[in-house]
């Protein structure tokens, strides 16, 4: 997968100056939610569909087009058969304390995209797949304390890569598969 890489902080600074009021991870999260449900967007029109109000007035280019290859790097991660795909979150050098509160946002922000695909209990998901929901939803509305540090950190890995494989599970039961590219439907042919 070869795109531009956008930073937890690169992209809080774009959300600040377009003046969103949401943060990157709920952002983030929102975006993956709404794309592992199988909602359909576009890179142009994804945050009408996030239901995100957009002010032409402070839009600028730069800030815009950053916000374009954040859809296409999360949709290309979800697609990815290598399993790539990694929640937007602060860095490793950031305080525990700001990581794991933005991952409870982005848990937050991923059930709201969820719901705004279309996604609900009468849609059948798996047993995985509703307990992995019901994971989440513990996740999101957690007030997290911080006790030990090398054994929070442990923690929050752990967490972080359960929510990663949860996604991808999710996705996988939710969300059609891509549509087969024309080099593709003609190598079936032969």
């Amino acid at each position: 997968m070869n795109s531009i890489v956008i930073t937890h902080a690169e992209l809080g600074v774009a959300l600040r100056e377009l003046e969103f009021g949401v943060a990157a991870s709920d952002l983030h999260g929102s975006l993956t939610g709404f794309l592992c449900g199988g909602g359909k967007a576009s890179a142009r029109n994804w945050l009408q569909r996030l239901e995100i109000e957009t002010d032409p007035g402070i839009e600028t280019h730069a800030r815009m087009e950053l916000l374009t290859q954040l859809f296409r790097n999360c949709r290309a991660q979800l697609e990815d058969p290598g399993f790539a795909f990694e929640p937007l979150l602060p860095g490793e050098d950031e305080p525990l304390a700001e990581r794991a509160d933005a991952l409870v946002q982005w848990c937050r922000g991923f059930l709201g995209g969820l719901g705004l695909s279309g996604v609900n209990a009468e849609r059948g998901l798996s047993e995985d797949g509703t307990e992995i929901l019901r994971d989440f939803g513990t996740i999101a509305a957690s007030q997290l304390d911080y006790d030990d540090a090398e054994e929070d950190e442990s923690a929050l890995v752990e967490v972080l890569e359960f929510i990663r494989v949860g996604v991808m599970l999710l996705h996988a039961e939710l969300a059609p598969p891509p549509a087969p590219t024309a080099g593709a439907d003609a190598n079936l042919l032969h």
